[in-house]
């Protein structure tokens, strides 16, 4: 029973999450700026008030698959972002915008998740089958393996907050300080970012719980063989 609870719990989360963000962005996409420029004009202003003209903007694929890439120095804006005139789009524009700002001023924490990303992908990949084998060989040295493995990509997610609560934050002075969007809009564009930043809150908790699990699973097996 404690597992089924706890599974439907780590399931839940993360769903919860999405539907917040996809729900607070369809909700804000129907809402134009008072300013009524597109994403990608609020992303140049941005940026240019910042001296950053070496970045560039461009159009991506897919449903809110914006980012900012700090190998090619691009910010890439999703469709509806690029193009809309929403305050969603808006906010969404700015944020990554702070990700290129954090990039320009050497910003510690994200200097240490790109840092972590080639570890943090070979340990997501490799880790589960280290853990799978220890379980069902009882193999207690090879769990403690991959739940190491595991705990890397763990450390990416947690870092990953800072460094998304510190884009929102750096959008949120840009936005305003340059009247790219009203006083009364303010509200409404820290719904957009705060939902946004609830899938990386829920991916974090998921995460370091699923850690916390497997590490009670080795301390047991540990303490069947003694």
């Amino acid at each position: 029973m404690f597992f089924l609870i706890y599974f439907a719990f780590i399931v839940l989360i993360p769903l919860w999450a999405q539907m917040k963000v996809k729900n607070t962005f369809a909700k804000f996409s129907r809402v134009p700026s008072a300013s009524y420029r597109t994403g990608a004009e609020i992303a140049r202003a941005i940026l240019n008030a910042n001296r950053l003209y070496d970045v560039g903007i461009e159009e991506g694929r897919g449903f809110l698959s914006d980012h900012y890439d700090p190998r090619t120095k691009t910010v890439r804006l999703s469709p509806e972002n690029y193009h809309g005139h929403s305050i969603a789009a808006a906010a969404v524009a700015a944020h990554e915008c702070g990700h290129a700002i954090q990039d320009s001023d050497g910003y510690t924490f994200l200097r240490f998740r790109s840092a972590l990303v080639p570890v943090a992908n070979f340990g997501s990949n490799v880790s589960w089958i280290l853990i799978m084998i220890g379980i069902f060989a009882q193999a207690a040295n090879m769990l403690l393996l991959g739940i190491i493995f595991m705990a890397a990509a763990v450390l990416f997610q947690i870092i990953t907050l800072p460094v998304e609560f510190n884009a929102s934050s750096r959008a949120m002075n840009q936005v305003m300080s340059l009247g790219l969007i009203t006083h009364k809009e303010e509200r409404e564009a820290k719904k957009v970012l705060n939902a946004a930043a609830l899938t990386y809150v829920a991916a974090a908790a998921v995460a370091v719980l699923e850690l916390l699990r497997l590490v009670l699973i080795f301390t047991g097996m540990n303490r069947n063989n003694e």
